[in-house]
């Protein structure tokens, strides 16, 4: 009797573990780790956010967004690209630290087309070309005009070297002959500070950073660099429109995984990505930042960088563009 209740508890026990070893083999087992390379606060952030918390209801661990600025989106990349090749980290990438920062730094500490997984595009985000409120301008010609009169007097701010703001800066620069002055912000967030203080007079920025200074007065939008115009600001015209031709640009975040990340679990991460992507909540949010949810095929993100990584050298270039 005794070494039939012994084993039956050995085969209940038996039975308990087999779960729990189940458990510990499926991916994920613990939380995961999301690298904002921005500073909390702008459109990056709220996307982050967002979709984490769509990631954590669907793979049934947390997402925890470590937020690590600097230099451009380029610090918090590199901890992607030297992070265990577990799945574990992931985190966000975009024009800056994909494609402009490789003309700007004499030594990239990652390789983008070698150092990573590409799992997703994640958002295509419209930018503003805007001034200071006090600046005497009202269109794009008047701009040129203003900064051509004073070469060196105007200057414009990114949130860093090879983010989209200064890359779209340059080519502003270069499209219509003008002399201003690159400064570059830790973020998005001080420098658009700096822009409504009047600290610095211009900036193509993200459309959902700009929108509400815009609509405040504080700030005046003087074109869109998207294709068509904005519905938020149906008044204010596209850059060929307001007659500086071959700027069009938005800025893209993307996300990344290290480059030896196992393929099975590449597949978990990305589809649960692309659902959360879909999801009608997310796209409301991403929405109303001026944004657009953007799922692509990893085949197709790693076409989009590399096709980034050459428009920006030839504008770097010709702009003879140096990091400051």
């Amino acid at each position: 009797m005794y070494r039939r209740q012994l084993a039956g508890l050995s085969l209940v026990a038996f039975g308990l573990a087999r779960p729990a070893l189940a458990q510990g083999n499926r991916f994920p087992g613990r939380p995961i780790r999301w690298v904002l390379p921005y500073a909390p606060g702008g459109p990056a952030d709220v996307f982050s956010r967002a979709v984490g918390r769509g990631l954590t209801e669907r793979l049934g661990q947390p997402v925890v967004v470590d937020s690590r600025p600097g230099a451009g989106g380029v610090l918090g990349v590199e901890i992607v690209a030297k992070a265990p090749a577990d799945g574990y980290t992931i985190g966000v990438g975009g024009t800056g630290s994909l494609a402009g920062a490789l003309s700007l730094m004499p030594q990239m500490p990652y390789d983008p087309l070698k150092d990573f997984a590409p799992l997703t595009m994640m958002a295509a985000v419209p930018e503003i070309l805007a001034v200071n409120a006090k600046v005497p301008a009202r269109t794009v010609a008047e701009l040129v005009a203003l900064a051509k009169a004073e070469p060196g007097r105007l200057s414009f701010g990114s949130g860093g070297n090879g983010t989209g703001p200064h890359l779209a800066g340059e080519l502003l620069r270069l499209r219509t002959g003008i002399d201003i002055v690159h400064v570059p912000y830790r973020g998005a967030a001080p420098a658009t500070t700096d822009l409504v203080s009047g600290q610095i007079q211009m900036m193509i920025g993200e459309g959902p950073a700009l929108l509400p200074f815009i609509q405040s007065g504080e700030l005046r939008a003087l074109a869109v660099t998207t294709r068509s115009r904005l519905t938020a600001l149906p008044e204010v015209p596209t850059m060929a429109e307001a007659g500086v031709k071959d700027l069009e640009l938005e800025n893209w975040y993307c996300l990344l995984a290290p480059a030896a990340v196992p393929a099975e679990r590449l597949d978990i991460l990305r589809r649960a990505i692309v659902e959360t992507l879909g999801d009608a909540e997310v796209q409301r949010i991403f929405a109303a930042q001026g944004a657009a949810a953007a799922p692509s095929t990893p085949e197709a993100l790693m076409a989009r960088i590399r096709q980034e990584i050459a428009r920006w050298a030839e504008v770097s270039r010709a702009a003879g563009t140096k990091s400051n």
